[in-house]
């Protein structure tokens, strides 16, 4: 049952149960430097504008399915509770049934650093225990400089931090972040990143794609 109803008393971050194993720890930083600049007045009302999206699932427990990096970033500041908005409730439901409806809905991503899909029960069980991936951080950082448009399908940040994998080397990353990024804006306009959500490369890339070339002939017969 859909409910989409906000919880005003202070739900205690480390309750949240994550849906995925990772996130972009690059991101967290950028959100715990962004909460040190507000002001005491203004915490408040971020809190109060910000609550993140749950599902009550087994046991009762809320189930984060948005604002992973907020609430690490939140929790390694030093905050304890956060308000939440109840998007469904499933706590009836077995762990089978449970992690189906999950996933059908695409509530969930339990894919670990390295891209490989793992079984629920590898799901960390608290915020501060996810697992950093740097194509995660990556991919946002991307997404914030128009390498391609915001869009609605579930952890499209993560279907580009899988395209970028075998692309850009973990070292690479590491060594010098920002060249990464540029690396990664250069290969977002290409081709083969056009089956990607939010892809904004060149109109001409799409037309001239030997997919697309194929997919064209195809009708044409």
């Amino acid at each position: 049952m859909s409910l989409r109803e906000p919880v005003l008393k202070a739900t205690p971050i480390l309750s949240l149960r994550p849906t995925q194993i990772t996130l972009g720890m690059n991101e967290v930083h950028q959100k715990r430097d962004a909460w040190r600049q507000k002001t005491a007045q203004d915490l408040t009302k971020f809190l109060g504008s910000h609550m993140v999206p749950t599902i009550v699932g087994l046991g009762g427990a809320h189930y984060l399915i948005d604002h992973h990096h907020l609430a690490r970033a939140l929790y390694e500041e030093g905050v304890e509770s956060v308000f939440v908005t109840v998007m469904a409730d499933l706590s009836r439901l077995n762990v089978d049934h449970f992690w189906n409806m999950m996933d059908f809905h695409g509530w969930t991503h339990p894919y670990d650093g390295k891209g490989r899909r793992r079984p629920f029960s590898d799901l960390p069980r608290t915020v501060k225990t996810m697992e950093d991936d740097p194509y995660r951080s990556v991919a946002g950082a991307l997404r914030n400089i128009g390498g391609f448009a915001k869009d609605s399908t579930p952890f499209s940040e993560f279907l580009w931090a899988d395209f970028l994998r075998p692309r850009i080397k973990v070292k690479a990353i590491k060594a010098d972040f920002s060249a990464a990024v540029a690396k990664a804006l250069t290969l977002s306009k290409t081709p083969d990143a056009d089956y990607l959500p939010g892809w904004s490369g060149p109109h001409s890339y799409a037309q001239e794609h030997p997919a697309n070339a194929r997919r064209k002939k195809a009708k044409t017969k």
